[in-house]
């Protein structure tokens, strides 16, 4: 597969922490205990795991439960083995694109650190607990004309953990109706409906859906709301009501020491905030606490009657990597821009819980290009900053592109010419009358922006006489920028899969360079 490069910098909405992170990391170091997120840096925080053999064996008990058996589990049952966990919500049909990405950033890593020495597995960590349907109930695929499509999965709202949410009519004959046009349409369509059966549920399915996905490569699933990993948990939740005062204090000055540096928090806290919900009658309850009294609706518990319900409690986002690491060995998390923010603001409770943290690793990130993508991208001159000013401007410059070179030329040396003219008249203007330089110099504002405007005009008229760029234009920013998002933050990888062929995982797997922060344009 042909790559090139983009800085992340260069991409739309790239914060000043996750740009810093990734080509400063001495300026975020004490935000994550870590002053790289390289190998070395993996295998030295690797070194620092102490995971006990009755707390690996209960690990491998939990896991056995669902996960077939295979190298990744023969291996972490090993003592000294270290976990590189990715996880994600259990969003339809496996999510965003970045969902796999993350995915194979981990496989990449574990089998690294495994070649050098220091045994790794790839663990991903089913974000089953979330409770909030609206974003995981849809996704979004294109046709063969590379047209956005929404399917959604519709029912009543409500407080319960998504992963347990029953399957109700997904949507399965829009998805295949959406990819029938795409040369493995219907391979990929039958692969969702093995996943997505009646009588599952979103949790299982999306897991089904992943491991069909990665299965050359033995990810491991955690899925946290199964009973055996909830009492893994409840040690560390136990601990987090006793210390939530502690944690409070510190997370709230953890943002006062990232907003200082001129960074953002990701999560939002507050004094009264609890960093745990209820788990009760099916749903997934918020908790707001006052000293150590924590309100529900109306009713009170006490900070010792939660630690008594510790199986019953389920970590908010900052406290949930904490969690997660307290039942895995983890030497590195693989992450986003967001995971990657609010780490730095888990940090704090990593220090108080547990002592250490893992190191943070960004995914990778790409846009996937087909060969004719790429002829259309050099036919018109086209980089992948052309998409970020909207589908207008991106039709404008390939326009300018079919304008006669004769116009072009006539156009430019126009502008060329009366740009000079009224430069040398405001010269001269000054010296007889400053007032008068100062119209002149207004006027020569109004003539290029006219002129300007002539160009655009003739390169619309250009467009409208070319049918086929007009199209290009419209595929082009519907494969590439779709709904002014990055491709792999708004489609699900079955598009891609249904367009490129259904071994792209595996050789989207060749291409993760886990030295290389910039996002990649990826031509299969």
């Amino acid at each position: 597969m042909d790559c090139s490069c983009v800085r992340q910098t260069e991409l739309p909405h790239t914060s000043a922490l996750f740009a810093d992170v990734l080509y400063h990391p001495d300026r975020t170091a004490r935000f994550y205990g870590h002053t790289q997120h390289d190998v070395e840096t993996v295998e030295a925080a690797a070194r620092e795991v102490e995971f006990s053999p009755e707390k690996r064996a209960a690990l491998i008990a939990a896991l056995r439960e669902h996960n077939p058996p295979g190298r990744s589990l023969e291996r972490l049952a090993q003592p000294g083995t270290v976990a590189v966990v990715t996880g994600q919500q259990v969003g339809l049909f496996s999510g965003p694109a970045y969902t796999i990405f993350k995915a194979l950033t981990a496989v990449k890593l574990a089998e690294t650190l495994t070649a050098r020495g220091t045994p790794a597995v790839p663990v991903f960590w089913l974000a089953t607990e979330d409770h909030d349907f609206a974003e995981v109930n849809h996704c979004w695929v294109f046709d063969s004309e590379h047209r956005p499509t929404k399917l959604e999965m519709r029912r009543a709202a409500g407080a319960q953990p998504v992963g347990g949410i029953p399957l109700s009519t997904p949507p399965l004959r829009e998805l295949r109706a959406a990819l029938a046009g795409l040369p493995f349409g219907d391979e990929v369509a039958d692969l969702a409906e093995a996943s997505y059966r009646p009588g599952s549920t979103m949790g299982r399915a999306f897991g089904e859906l992943l491991g069909r996905l990665s299965s050359r490569f033995d990810l491991l699933h955690v899925d946290p709301m199964l009973p055996a990993f909830r009492e893994l948990a409840a040690p560390t939740l136990r601990a987090a009501v006793e210390a939530a005062e502690d944690i409070g204090a510190r997370v709230l000055e953890r943002n006062r020491e990232l907003a200082l540096a001129g960074y953002h928090a990701q999560v939002h806290v507050e004094a009264q905030t609890s960093f745990v919900f209820l788990l009760e009658n099916g749903k997934r309850l918020a908790l707001r606490r006052h000293d150590r009294e924590y309100v529900l609706n109306g009713r009170r518990f006490s900070a010792e009657e939660l630690m008594d319900r510790a199986t019953s409690l389920s970590p908010n986002a900052l406290l949930r990597p904490v969690v997660q690491d307290s039942m895995l060995p983890t030497a590195a998390y693989i992450g986003g821009p967001a995971e990657t923010a609010y780490l730095a603001q888990s940090e704090a409770i990593y220090r108080l819980i547990l002592g250490r943290m893992a190191v943070p690793v960004p995914r990778s990130s790409f846009t996937l290009l087909d060969q004719h993508s790429q002829r259309l991208f050099r036919r018109y001159g086209l980089t992948l900053g052309d998409f970020f000013h909207g589908e207008e401007k991106l039709h404008e410059k390939m326009a300018s592109r079919l304008v006669p070179p004769a116009l072009n030329q006539a156009i430019d040396e126009t502008v060329t010419t009366a740009g000079g003219a009224v430069d040398g008249l405001q010269r001269e203007m000054a010296a007889f009358d400053p007032t008068l330089a100062i119209a002149v110099e207004r006027s020569g504002r109004k003539i290029r922006y006219q002129l300007a405007k002539i160009e655009r005009k003739a390169g619309r008229e250009a467009l409208r006489r070319n049918a086929r760029a007009a199209h290009d234009a419209a595929s082009l920013y519907g494969l590439v920028y779709p709904e002014r998002h990055l491709q792999e933050r708004l489609y699900s990888i079955l598009p891609f899969i249904a367009k490129h062929g259904t071994d792209l995982v595996e050789r989207l797997y060749e291409v993760v360079q886990l030295d290389c922060p910039d996002h990649r344009l990826v031509v299969g």
